[in-house]
């Protein structure tokens, strides 16, 4: 560089004019007129001596490029304003032109996505922020990432196969599935087909589960009674079915146009057990919010033909189960109705055990909630039992 440019432009007093002069070559401004204001002394003199005005210091200046190119051309110091700004600072990026290369490069990542689930969920501005995020932004990482799903999800759905195989079969790493890990993630968006991860472990099991891949899965088998087909328990015992049991040789139900009853609580499946024995209809039961084990065989026992009949507890879980039940697996109630709650309330024990106000609606009754309001009593299905067994033993 030559001294005399570095004695015009360069030095830390200059280095603000300097900075806001190659802002505008990085915003990709075209050449003409540029007016600075809240110049100080040596930054008016600096620009001054470019441009051939009086040094007398004033606040602000307007410049034409062009003529200062020219001015240095002729001086031989640099071909041009930007030439000599990228002498003394090094080269400007154009950053118009660097975000169109970047939006293009994230655009081509999505285009070549090969499995149709996952360049759904990345076309929404939603999984594309999700990948944005997984990747630091870089689309060369995530470009990787998305290769490396596509790899995994060639390979479902599965016939249960466990995740950390499927991993180092598709990967080459037993840990590359894990939960949390980006290329999980943004394979559990793309089998979510909404955009979103954004799942409890049990959501995310479930998904693993429906594409034919075990996590735990011997965690919360499913708990049934009488099932019609190869459980492996004698008539009239409790039967538990592993998730890898369920995934790795589906059950043939034989259950086409049969009632199956579900209820919420082991308690009432055991008291049916005890009571009814061989006798009692077939019974499933939810323990709780159904995990990835109770869902399978659920889902598996509508596609047999099955007509789900759920029953659970009068509190604001059970009717969130209840919701689930008739959204998931298109379930009827079974005494689980506002007449049938205020009968319950009738005759239940006190104090019992209070209501607070976090109601849920219930899909198949709009004044349940309410009624369940007015009372803020609970009833426990155990409490129901006598009923219940009565419509088990009448099946």
């Amino acid at each position: 560089m030559d001294p005399r440019l570095q004695r015009l432009l360069g030095g830390e007093a200059l280095a603000a004019l300097r900075k806001r002069l190659r802002q505008r070559y990085q915003r990709g401004a075209p050449a003409g007129m540029l007016r600075l204001g809240a110049l100080n002394e040596a930054e008016h003199a600096a620009l001054a001596a470019l441009t051939g005005r009086p040094a007398r210091h004033v606040r602000s200046m307007q410049i034409e490029v062009a003529e200062i190119d020219t001015t240095l051309a002729r001086a031989g110091l640099a071909t041009s304003l930007r030439d000599a700004l990228e002498q003394i600072d090094g080269p400007i990026i154009d950053l118009t032109a660097q975000r169109l290369q970047v939006r293009s490069q994230w655009q081509q990542l999505v285009e070549d996505c090969e499995h149709p689930g996952l360049r759904s969920a990345l076309q929404t501005s939603v999984g594309l922020g999700l990948l944005k995020r997984l990747c630091g932004s870089r689309p060369e990482a995530g470009t990787l990432l998305v290769r490396h799903a596509d790899r995994v999800l060639q390979r479902l759905p599965a016939a249960g196969i466990p995740r950390a195989q499927l991993a180092v079969a598709a990967l080459g790493d037993a840990h590359a599935l894990d939960a949390g890990s980006p290329v999980a993630t943004l394979i559990l968006t793309a089998l979510r087909h909404d955009g979103t991860a954004e799942l409890d472990g049990e959501r995310a099991r479930e998904l693993w589960a429906a594409a034919g891949v075990l996590v735990n899965e011997l965690a919360r088998p499913a708990l049934a009674l009488n099932l019609p087909g190869p459980t492996g328990a004698e008539p009239g015992e409790p039967a538990y079915l592993s998730l890898r049991r369920l995934l790795r040789s589906p059950p043939a139900w034989t259950v086409t146009g049969r009632p199956v009853f579900v209820c919420e609580n082991p308690n009432l499946l055991a008291i049916a057990a005890d009571q009814l024995g061989p006798s009692c209809a077939p019974l499933v039961c939810t323990d709780g919010m159904p995990a990835a084990a109770q869902r399978v065989l659920l889902t598996q026992l509508r596609a047999a033909g099955a007509e789900l009949h759920y029953h659970g507890d009068f509190d604001w879980p059970g009717l969130r189960i209840g919701n689930q039940m008739v959204r998931e697996h298109d379930a009827r109630p079974w005494r689980f109705s506002t007449a049938d709650y205020r009968a319950a309330v009738i005759g239940a024990p006190r104090p019992g055990r209070p209501l607070d106000d976090a109601a849920v609606s219930a899909l198949w009754d709009d004044t349940l909630a309410g009624a369940m309001l007015t009372e803020r009593l609970a009833i426990d299905e155990e409490g129901l039992a006598d009923m219940l067994l009565d419509d088990l033993r009448h099946c």
